[in-house]
């Protein structure tokens, strides 16, 4: 079982219910072992950080990034993020909000592509 703060379950609940766009169009597609019969689930605190899906059957993560990940700060704040995650044996998938609105089909077969 992976470790995590439990200081951060209020605010992991918050964003659950208050998810983006993105968030939401994903949601609806991987909830219910949808997705490979695979179980993911939405803003899971792993260590002190909350990641915005997780599948343990997988180990992958998925995040969805906003404008504000494509900052310098964003980006490097990710780094450490994601070097933490993978150091768990986690692998981390990043995508851009947008994609997800115009082409969830095709940000599917790619978490498909990477469950394997």
């Amino acid at each position: 079982m992976l470790q995590y703060d439990k200081k951060l379950k209020k605010y992991a609940g918050q964003l659950r219910n208050n998810m983006t766009d993105a968030e939401n169009i994903l949601w609806l597609r991987i909830k219910g072992k949808q997705l490979n019969s695979c179980q993911f689930y939405r803003q899971k605190i792993i260590g002190e950080y909350i990641v915005d899906f997780y599948c343990p059957k997988a180990k992958v993560i998925i995040e969805l990034d906003g404008g504000q990940h494509y900052l310098e700060d964003g980006e490097h704040r990710d780094m450490i993020r994601d070097k933490y995650l993978k150091s768990l044996g986690l692998k981390v998938l990043r995508y851009p909000d947008n994609e997800v609105l115009d082409n969830i089909n095709l940000i599917l077969e790619d978490i498909l592509r990477n469950m394997q």
